[in-house]
């Protein structure tokens, strides 16, 4: 691993961390599950304090293992944090500067970069992604989809894809089904947004979540006999609010409800699936969100940020502050809570650990072990010395300790005209014409005002009173701290 790693974690953690590479090497390798959904916010688990519903599955896996309770998505949104879950790298050091990867965008992981599914893959694990990717297709703009596709999920770790190419809410031509490379459906020698093609491909919308849900499962039932790694994005609770009527009327937070309630029925389906084949004591489940809730109209008087200020999209902690959940009976106390600040980056650096697997200098530059968290161990606190945050339209800040200082005035949410329309300065990124790669999209161009907001978390959890201008020291330390780490091009090392 980093060397700095092991300085900063001392003699007792290092017999531990040796404990768990032996298990890399050992017959009963353990399988990996990360569950990520897509905007299921901070309160909408009962184990996070949601009352509207009941969310059993998700409550079963907070109470088997270990729950936190300040874990934070790298973005507010979705791209961008599927880019730095996968990677271990903040996505804005990347080409994509602000907001999400459009349809006709190409595939946003670099070429040769070191992937979560790589780490798996090299140490012998079959790599499988179900569910959402929105991270991109093939190498230029306007992919044609009409026969195979790739780059894509094959091309950066996985053996298996099956899902949403983008995001549930695409135009109805993508509104589709890919098994690795190929639209589900589509006849050979038909273009893909032909009225022909889509009679073929159209997904049903409310049956996405059951139809991701049995391919889960089936990935499970057949590598049940070989240690496996299944990233697991789901759609719900993403826009369109689309539940199956098997779930109709059965929250108090109406269609919103629904969702999560499916959303939880999913994960259900997958925890069964790993006690039928006795793969509970050794598998470790991942559960967490891409960002945080965008509020609905039938929410009710539900919280689904929790006590947190903002929401997706935003700068503040409604924006970022996810649930995280991990399940590992064979290693982690039952009910275990943590309060540690981390961030979702960290599972690419605490997977190379499991897996005794070095991480080279170029990779992972803002992922961060928590396997000491995990194990109970003693261990240096923080583990991180900070965490940035990032906004939909790139606005900046940054965590460290009990304080949050937040680059610019505004909540971070998209920048608008005079007229109240989404200010969008373009939708192409830019290309390196020397080296052929793509090199910027920044939707937005955000500038910086010259203004700070300071937060004590620890006195002011939800973000009430800025404090910058009676502690400008510390808006000067957090200040230079954000500079260096952008400029720096790693956090980690």
């Amino acid at each position: 691993m980093r060397k700095k790693v092991f300085v900063r974690l001392g003699s007792r953690i290092v017999a531990a961390l040796i404990l768990i590479c032996a298990t890399a090497s050992a017959a009963e390798r353990p399988n990996i599950v990360f569950i990520m959904a897509d905007d299921l916010g901070w309160g909408d688990l009962g184990s996070y304090g949601a009352t509207h519903f009941k969310t059993p599955a998700c409550d079963s896996l907070a109470q088997e293992g270990m729950r936190f309770t300040d874990a934070h998505s790298p973005s507010a949104v979705c791209t961008p944090t599927r880019y730095s879950v996968l990677t271990g790298r903040y996505a804005w050091r990347g080409w994509l500067k602000n907001w999400v990867l459009m349809e006709n965008h190409p595939l946003l992981i670099e070429k040769g970069r070191l992937t979560m599914g790589n780490l798996f893959q090299q140490s012998e694990y079959t790599t499988g992604c179900i569910g959402k990717w929105h991270l991109g297709w093939g190498e230029e703009l306007n992919t044609d989809f009409s026969g195979e596709v790739k780059p894509g999920p094959l091309e950066v770790g996985f053996d298996h894809f099956f899902g949403v190419p983008y995001s549930h809410n695409s135009s109805e031509r993508m509104q589709v089904f890919m098994r690795d490379r190929r639209i589900v459906g589509l006849k050979p020698g038909l273009d893909f947004k032909s009225k022909e093609a889509m009679k073929d491909t159209i997904r049903k919308l409310e049956d996405t979540a059951i139809d991701l849900s049995n391919e889960a499962v089936a990935f499970v039932d057949k590598h049940k006999d070989e240690p496996f790694f299944l990233f697991y994005p789901t759609t719900n609770i993403h826009f369109p609010l689309t539940p199956n009527s098997r779930f109709k009327d059965s929250t108090k937070a109406g269609i919103y409800g629904e969702f999560v309630v499916e959303f939880d029925w999913a994960v259900g389906e997958l925890l069964v699936a790993l006690e039928r084949n006795g793969l509970t004591e050794n598998t470790i489940v991942v559960l967490t969100s891409d960002n945080g809730a965008r509020p609905h109209e039938s929410l009710n008087g539900h919280a689904c940020n929790g006590p947190w200020r903002g929401t997706k999209r935003q700068i503040y902690e409604g924006g970022h502050r996810v649930p995280l959940i991990v399940r590992w009976p064979a290693k982690i106390e039952k009910g275990a809570i943590s309060d540690e600040t981390v961030c979702l980056t960290d599972f690419f650096a605490t997977f190379a650990k499991i897996l005794g697997q070095e991480i080279p200098e170029n990779a992972g530059e803002d992922s961060f072990d928590l396997t000491p968290i995990l194990l109970g161990q003693a261990h240096l606190k923080p583990l991180r010395e900070s965490t940035i945050h990032h906004s939909v339209s790139g606005q900046f800040a940054i965590r460290k300790g009990d304080w949050k200082l937040i680059e610019g005035s505004s909540h971070g949410d998209y920048p608008k005209t005079a007229e109240g329309k989404m200010d969008v300065k373009t939708y192409r990124p830019e290309k390196n014409q020397e080296t052929g790669e793509w090199a910027r999209l920044d939707y937005f161009q955000l500038k910086p005002d010259g203004k700070f907001q300071l937060f004590n978390l620890k006195t002011d959890p939800e973000e009430k009173d800025d404090v910058a201008d009676r502690n400008p020291n510390k808006v000067n330390e957090l200040r230079k701290q954000l500079d260096e780490i952008r400029s720096k091009g790693s956090s980690a090392f």
